[in-house]
């Protein structure tokens, strides 16, 4: 099974099956979907899928041109692989210029910054949905919120994800059916048509604007911190779920998923998306109440078997309540014993309006 989105783009799915090994994750061409935001958003506009609209550039001066005509907000998107930094959201067309320049003349995210596009700002409440897809069959999966900013209140630089939470609160049936009819499938039948058979997870991130549901953006894989808050929910086995999808098979099997809600938090390093320190012990982590669940992302065993540090985001904390409210205190209650030096999290994970501690 693969997690990462940079193996799956340079192939790895492909190799595994050249050598009849079986293998969980989006082809190379697949893959694209992510890959390449150009692609994505083309392929979009041409099957009718609902998007924002959009300007590909790959000349910075016709870049910059078009940035100054806008209207701020003015997103600038870079087209491949950045790690959660190809996105800026510009409140002003001297931000936007700015980002352009960032990516496109001093080069600063490599070849993924060579295109870009520009992007109408939509407003709404942003949502990650996911389905199994064995090419054929498009089966929902739980989604999730992730809070993409650093600091409290949605302030500070975009991250790969500071915390999620599932289930929405505002998530129901007739929302349910149309991204269901208008997204996820369309998109997965287009990639067939493309000859891009699309097998294993697709995650789309949605905005959602009085229940009409719009794409930001697709990703080839379960992205976390959302999948560390979903698939704590499955009931079925997740390998029979992934051996069903390489099969294609995925019809035949019954998902079934816990009505509890779970809410997890990340713990970063100090300055993190920016640069930061490794290295640093890690305590706290044999404190916690039984039914927490810790994720650990960027951290390493030391030479005496000590947890230290070796990312910007180190642990994703987690747990489960029949309700939100629940959930979230479980964490903050348990989340405050764990400590390793310039730590960092939100405090403000899953505090939606009406919804508080």
């Amino acid at each position: 099974m693969v997690g990462p989105e940079a193996p799956l783009a340079e192939g790895i799915t492909d190799e595994f099956i050249r050598r009849g090994m079986a293998i969980f994750g989006a082809t190379k061409k697949a893959a694209e979907i992510e890959s390449s935001k150009v692609f994505a958003k083309e392929l979009m506009h041409k099957y009718n899928i609902p998007c924002g609209q959009s300007a590909t550039f790959a000349d910075y001066a016709q870049a910059k041109d078009y940035v100054q005509k806008q209207i701020p907000p003015i997103v600038v998107k870079a087209d491949g692989l950045a790690a959660g930094k190809g996105v800026i959201v510009a409140e002003s067309v001297k931000e936007a210029l700015d980002a352009l320049a960032w990516i496109m003349e001093q080069k600063a995210l490599g070849a993924a910054g060579e295109r870009v596009l520009i992007e109408e700002h939509l407003t709404g409440r942003e949502i990650s949905v996911f389905a199994f897809t064995d090419a054929k069959s498009v089966v929902p999966i739980v989604p999730a919120c992730d809070y993409k900013r650093v600091f409290d209140g949605d302030r500070g630089p975009n991250t790969g994800g500071m915390g999620s939470y599932s289930p929405p609160p505002f998530y129901n049936a007739a929302l349910a059916q149309k991204i269901q009819q208008a997204i996820m499938l369309p998109a997965v039948k287009a990639m067939l048509a493309e000859g891009r058979a699309y097998q294993g997870v697709l995650y789309g991130g949605l905005i959602v604007n009085n229940n009409e549901p719009k794409v930001l953006e697709f990703n080839a894989r379960f992205g976390d911190p959302e999948a560390q808050v979903t698939l704590p929910r499955l009931k079925t086995d997740l390998v029979d779920i992934m051996l069903a999808v390489i099969n294609h098979k995925l019809g035949q099997i019954k998902i079934e998923w816990s009505q509890d809600a779970c809410v997890g938090v990340v713990m970063a390093s100090g300055g993190y998306p920016g640069s930061y320190q490794t290295g640093f012990p890690v305590s706290g982590l044999d404190e916690l109440d039984k039914d927490i669940v810790v994720f650990q992302a960027g951290t390493r065993l030391g030479s005496d078997g000590e947890v230290l540090t070796s990312g910007g985001r180190v642990l994703t904390v987690t747990a489960r309540g029949e309700t939100l409210v629940e959930a979230r205190k479980k964490v903050y209650a348990n989340i405050f014993r764990i400590n390793f030096k310039g730590c960092h999290y939100r405090k403000d994970i899953a505090e939606i309006k009406n919804i508080k501690l």
